[in-house]
């Protein structure tokens, strides 16, 4: 194992990042984010120091400056390759500079470079980045200011020497604070905020409660994922943002013209909602890296992020549909799968899964991803049975851009589900694997139990797909509409659908507009209108612009990524339009030069390594920090190590996590489970019925004499002791249901094909057996 570095404790060199200052502006589901880090060089010499961190994969960052004393630096945008040329220019003619880039693997990773920075002296730096909230699924719009940048893996195929350096240190001992404030804009009223972190009271800013703000408690280290809910009243109400565009800007260009975001909430009929697939191939990809051996969060009885992994599959084995099929992938440095190809789900197929997730560990070092991807896109597809893939990780890949357009590749054959589990796991692989597949994501931070929202995306998994999305506009003579989101490839009831689009000339006449969308939906063909004025919605800025721009720009840049003749065309295209609308992409990066001093410096720069907030592992005491890739000297327990050139860009692997399999894999088995309900869902059989013995009574919180001496006279055991446990679900666990409706829905099927004529006497002398008051209706009889 190779020596660690970036482990900083109160006797160490101080490092230079002493604060970050966050203001968030929310206007409906926008957020506009302003940060500022405040650098201090405590050194005796000149510095330079480097920050890597995380960004939300799908945000437009858009500024970038810097305060020196009373002089406002504010970088430009730039091609990369000449920015970093600019950078180390400066820096040998003893200038100071700040060049800011995007990871050229992952674009939820960047780096800052501080440069040159005097003995003494402080440089005040501000980004702004603008964002879409994500919907939840209670409707509450989730903002996320990343913390924790998880160590990634770097597959042995990929060159490591272009990998972004990240340092992580214990998260107690991050040595800087945040300070955040929200301002929050809705067209409905904001209903509540809740927070991971503690929140001052939430203060309404004027009667109708569409203005609010709220800021984080004073004195908060920055040692984790800072997460706000949102919660508008109305908020599946479709609304329509036209942004006014730029008189500066070129005629004809992104910027010149207004650009309109609508937020479309497709509803489908009834019929549709409650119907369910019984046929699919489900296969379930599930990350057994060392890292996976962390705990889900940092509380008291936190549970291990593998074996919450495994409660998770027992449901979802559970929960599935007789006659589909199904397999199961753990993978690290390399993968296994249970069976060799897919199998139909049955009670043998069903018991030998379960028979091996019990054996799971988190003992597969590495998070290499992408060979069971292939493996899985490899094997034909089952007629009839459509592919559903669900995808748990926490997110620690060098090699995202790989993954999705592997995903993306691959689109017609599948949906892809994700799940980014504890905090740092990539925003851009989680939603980017979802966003390429067609399928929805959710992340599971704090003290989320991942089961509910694990089978809320099997709810939708279930639902019949749609197909044939089509996207009509609408629009007054004169005016045309080119679009700058993503083609629609997926619906879902209910969530949230957003599009962008670029209107191109004037109408003198009416100032009216409509889009809609249409799709087929089990041969029916389904219709979703919203009309919308195509005056601009007060003032917003370029915000909209900017994220209609961010939405073409990772269009283009998979593009380009795919090859071709016109790579080369696409490529200039894609640095034009960063350029013009100020949204940095992979070829862009963000340069100011402070051209003060001119003193060329004397040897080399001092170079520090800001470190982020690392991750809680079982069983090693503190949590580890990042590793260099090559052994340090013995004095480099400071984070701190040799310069790293401008052009060095993505992230280290950290063995000392990920190798975990070989020193500090999981030692504890998971005998028996403790919790009622999983030992209640544990005992029911693949087609959805109960046994009647002990272990169903003893669940149950009865004797086996009690259970058949209540028994109506006639009546089948297993159809007696599956009603019981129905009538304990939605008598005792009904808080939980979320998580057993789909055992529930398999039960109540199977007692209904028996064709019990006496299903009344027994619904009541179940109520009388567990003394509880449970209508026929209500268990779906």
């Amino acid at each position: 194992m190779v020596n660690c570095c970036g482990l900083v404790t109160d006797k160490n060199v101080p490092v230079p990042l002493k604060s970050v200052e966050v203001e968030v502006k929310v206007q409906g589901h926008v957020a506009t984010v302003s940060s500022t880090l405040l650098y201090v060089n405590g050194e005796e010499r000149p510095l330079e120091a480097v920050f890597v961190f995380p960004l939300p994969g799908e945000c437009a960052l858009c500024h970038f400056s810097a305060k020196l004393g009373d002089t406002e630096l504010v970088a430009k945008l730039q091609d990369k390759q000449t920015a970093r040329e600019k950078y180390d220019d400066a820096l040998s003619s003893g200038h100071q500079a700040f060049l800011l880039e995007e990871s050229d693997q992952s674009p939820d990773v960047f780096q800052l470079n501080v440069g040159s920075l005097p003995p003494g002296e402080s440089a005040a730096i501000t980004l702004v980045y603008i964002s879409e909230l994500a919907m939840q699924a209670d409707d509450a719009l989730r903002f996320c200011l990343p913390a924790v940048l998880n160590p990634r893996y770097t597959p042995q195929d990929m060159d490591s020497s272009k990998m972004a350096t990240v340092t992580s240190v214990p998260a107690g001992v991050v040595p800087y604070t945040l300070a955040l404030s929200a301002h929050l804009s809705s067209p409905q009223p904001v209903s509540k905020v809740e927070s991971n972190c503690p929140l001052e009271p939430l203060e309404y800013l004027n009667p109708d409660k569409t203005e609010a703000k709220v800021s984080l408690c004073s004195g908060h280290m920055f040692d984790r994922d800072v997460e706000l809910l949102l919660y508008y009243q109305d908020a599946h109400k479709p609304t329509a943002i036209v942004e006014a565009g730029q008189d500066s800007a070129e005629p004809a260009s992104l910027m010149r013209d207004p650009v309109v975001m609508l937020s479309c909430y497709p509803e489908f009929p009834a019929a549709v909602t409650s119907s369910l697939a019984s046929c699919g191939e489900f296969i379930f990809v599930v990350d057994r890296s060392g890292s996976m051996d962390c705990s889900m969060h940092s509380g008291k009885d936190a549970q291990m992020r593998i074996d919450s992994a495994k409660d998770t599959l027992l449901l979802l084995l559970k929960s599935l549909p007789m006659g589909c099929y199904f397999n199961i992938y753990g993978f690290g440095s390399h993968f296994e799968h249970f069976f060799p190809k897919s199998v139909e789900y049955n009670q043998k197929t069903m018991d030998d899964a379960l028979g091996k997730v019990k054996g799971m560990r988190a003992d597969m070092g590495g998070t290499e991803i992408l060979q069971p991807l292939k493996h899985i896109y490899s094997q034909p597809c089952i007629p009839n049975h459509p592919r559903q893939l669900f995808v748990f990780t926490d997110g620690e890949v060098g090699n995202t851009k790989h993954v999705l357009d592997l995903v993306k590749l691959n689109v017609n054959s599948h949906r892809c589900f994700s799940f980014g589990i504890g905090e740092g796991a990539s925003t851009a692989l989680i939603t980017g694997l979802a966003k390429e597949g067609s399928g929805h994501a959710q992340f599971i931070t704090g003290t989320d139990r991942m089961q509910p929202k694990v089978m809320q995306s099997l709810r939708y998994a279930l639902q019949p797909a749609v197909r044939d999305i089509s996207v009509e506009w609408n629009l007054p003579d004169g005016v045309s509409v080119t679009t700058l989101s993503p083609p629609l490839k997926v619906l879902f009831h209910g969530q949230r659908a957003l599009l962008y689009a670029q209107l191109k000339g004037e109408s003198t006449g009416n100032p009216e507009g409509s889009v809609t969308i249409q799709y087929s939906l089990l041969e029916e063909t389904v219709k979703n209108q919203l009309s919308f004025c195509l005056k601009p919605t007060g003032d917003t800025g370029v915000s909209v612009h900017r994220l209609g721009a961010r939405a073409l720009i990772r269009s283009l840049e998979m593009e380009e990524r795919a090859g071709g003749p016109e790579a080369k065309a696409v490529r200039e295209k894609l640095l034009q339009l960063s350029l013009q609308s100020g949204v940095s992409c992979t070829h862009t990066a963000f340069i100011a030069i402070h051209k003060a001093s001119g003193q060329t410096v004397q040897g080399p720069l001092l170079h520090r390594t800001v470190p982020t907030p690392g991750m809680f592992l079982r069983g090693i005491g503190p949590p580890m920090a990042m590793c260099c890739s090559a052994p340090m000297p013995p004095m480099a327990r400071m984070a701190c190590m040799p310069a790293v050139p401008s052009n060095s860009m993505a992230v280290c692997y950290d063995k000392c996590c990920d190798d975990l399999d070989d020193e500090f894999s999981s030692d504890v088995v998971q005998e028996s489970l403790t919790n009622p309900l999983l030992q209640l869902i544990s005992l029911q059989k693949a087609s959805g019925s109960w046994d009647m013995d002990s272990s169903v009574a003893n669940v149950l919180g009865k004797t086996d004499d009690q259970l058949a001496n209540m028994m109506p006279k006639g009546v089948d055991k297993a159809v007696w002791a599956t009603l019981l446990a129905l009538l304990w679900l939605y008598g005792f666990q009904l808080e939980a249901r979320d998580e057993w409706q789909f055992v529930a829905m398999k039960a109540a099927s199977w007692i209904q094909a028996q064709k019990v004529g006496c299903v009344p006497q027994c619904v009541q002398a179940g109520n009388a057996l567990l003394g509880c008051q449970v209508q026929q209706e209500t268990l779906g009889l």
